[in-house]
């Protein structure tokens, strides 16, 4: 994907590719912006920019939500082409994903990602950490690994105790996501020495930032993913701890942990990112120009206008309901549609065919009281605590927007079924 090239499409073939559901959208050389990405009306991400270039007495953690395919990932991307955040900060952005197994998460997985990745990148770039500092590193990865290799009866054979602290970060992380036995050892390793892996962090971050005068920004993606109760685990019942590491930290949080009374112990530094609102409460049936010139915009980078029928493209910017990833979705079945129709363009009946896929899905999983709060909600809009509620939200059955207030709908394409 290092090698991907942002071209508009001139057929369905490319077309295809620039529609992928999980395309990154990384900044371009010098920290330019995307030729995909799209900035969104009144953007909330401009906040997250706002509160991090602010002064602060410690470095500040915030955590970041929204619905599936609303455009998280998009953004925490995008922030780092902003040039007052290079200039303030020395950021990273990765997936837990790539770190250990997010089924399976655990809030001390997180700390240790945090320093191993920390690490890593710092030395992949090119940087030089002090003698001390890899002394203390070598130490405790020593202890690591005594404690690992006693534990798992030697098994251990890739991590050796005189490999370099590079291989161990990286050897441990791998092990990490792949093998529960070493993850659940390496958890009680740090469970025993919890400050020990903080102060660990700490001393890396304090490092390069005496070498670059910038300041960690670790943006960490796909926390959004892990169920409520880890969610509950890793950012309710231990936020002091992950409040902890002397650096600025962007975690993303699940949208669930927002409709729960746990939301509490974070509400003071979240932020979540709305769907793009296509219509408004009030009104739902008269159509918002500026939500639908933002989806005109986000099909038309990608792909050339002659290759979808006006009426085709904005039927799919109503089915979307506002979401990125529903619209991309659902431009891409089109596409496949079309090409199996061996036509040269996207037609109003590919579209209807896409919304088809999407209903049936939904026809599969959604019960009778699921249809019922639906309709309820179709008619009065409110965004009410109800714990039915927030699987559907989850499900994007139901949709949140913001007005001055927040409000829900229906997703658009489950209107024939109500």
């Amino acid at each position: 994907m290092s090698s991907f090239e942002y071209l508009k499409a001139t057929d369905f073939d490319r077309a295809w590719l620039n529609f992928e559901l999980d395309l990154p959208l990384k900044p371009g050389p010098n920290g330019k912006p995307n030729p995909f990405y799209i900035d969104r009306p009144s953007n909330p991400i401009n906040e997250l920019i706002d509160a991090l270039l602010a002064s602060f007495y410690r470095p500040p953690k915030f955590f970041f939500s929204g619905h599936r395919g609303c455009g998280k990932s998009t953004e925490l991307l995008h922030l780092l082409s902003n040039a007052d955040i290079q200039k303030k900060y020395w950021p990273i952005n990765f997936s837990i994903r790539e770190e250990t197994d997010i089924i399976d998460l655990d809030f001390r997985d997180v700390l240790f990602a945090i320093g191993s990745r920390l690490f890593r990148e710092y030395r992949k770039k090119g940087g030089v950490l002090p003698d001390q500092l890899l002394k203390e590193l070598n130490g405790w990865k020593g202890r690591v690994e005594k404690h690992i290799t006693t534990k798992l009866d030697g098994r251990l054979a890739e991590i050796e105790l005189g490999a370099s602290v590079d291989a161990f970060f990286a050897n441990a992380g791998l092990k990490m996501k792949l093998e529960p036995a070493t993850r659940t050892e390496l958890r009680q390793v740090v469970e025993t020495d919890i400050t020990g892996l903080i102060a660990i962090i700490n001393h890396i971050a304090a490092a390069i930032y005496t070498k670059e005068r910038r300041i960690p920004l670790i943006l960490i993606d796909d926390m959004d993913k892990p169920d409520l109760d880890r969610a509950r685990t890793i950012f309710h019942d231990h936020r002091e701890i992950m409040l902890q590491p002397n650096c600025a930290i962007v975690y993303t949080v699940s949208s669930a942990l927002f409709y729960s009374k746990e939301f509490d112990a974070i509400r003071d530094q979240a932020l979540f990112l709305p769907n793009i609102n296509l219509r408004t409460a009030a009104d739902s049936e008269k159509p918002l120009k500026e939500g639908y010139r933002t989806f005109e915009k986000f099909i038309s980078v990608r792909m050339n206008s002659n290759l979808i029928q006006p009426p085709a493209l904005d039927q799919a910017i109503t089915y979307s309901g506002g979401v990125f990833r529903e619209l991309a979705r659902i431009i891409r079945t089109a596409i496949g549609r079309a090409r199996r129709r061996k036509a040269a363009q996207i037609e109003l009946d590919d579209v209807e065919w896409a919304a088809t896929e999407i209903r049936n899905e939904y026809r599969r999983i959604l019960d009778k009281e699921d249809m019922k709060l639906l309709k309820y909600v179709q008619d009065n809009k409110k965004l009410e605590y109800n714990d039915r509620l927030r699987p559907l939200l989850q499900l994007l059955a139901l949709l949140e927007y913001r007005d001055e207030e927040n409000w829900c709908d229906v997703h658009p394409v489950l209107r024939k079924m109500l």
